[in-house]
């Protein structure tokens, strides 16, 4: 299961995400990654950054804080020879997003 928490991108991280990208639209409010949990950072994507396997993430804490990251993609795919690739960073503590859905797959059956 994934995380439900969603945080509004601050109006002036808005601006300087469009600066860090090439893309003009950033979405205004960002919905965490990660698998479901209540405490700690969450983490969501606004955009790529380049062609090199980078993106620019959202954390936030529950005191509202919020800052952007620049991190690389994590590498790990699925198990088989057309895996899904995981959607998160390097080093993230969560599940790989592809066990997040065969375990929400798994529940539904």
């Amino acid at each position: 299961m994934r995380c439900a928490h969603w945080h509004r991108v601050p109006s002036d991280l808005v601006r300087e995400a469009r600066e860090m990208s090439a893309v003009t639209h950033i979405d205004t409010a960002v919905r965490c990654q990660l698998s479901a949990h209540n405490e700690g950072e969450h983490f969501g994507l606004l955009t790529d950054v380049d062609a090199y396997g980078t993106a620019l993430w959202l954390r936030w804490w529950e005191s509202d804080e919020a800052e952007l990251v620049v991190l690389r993609d994590c590498p790990v795919a699925a198990p088989g020879p057309d895996g899904d690739g995981c959607r998160l960073f390097v080093a993230h503590t969560a599940h790989h997003t592809w066990e997040d859905v065969l375990e929400e797959f798994s529940c539904a059956t």
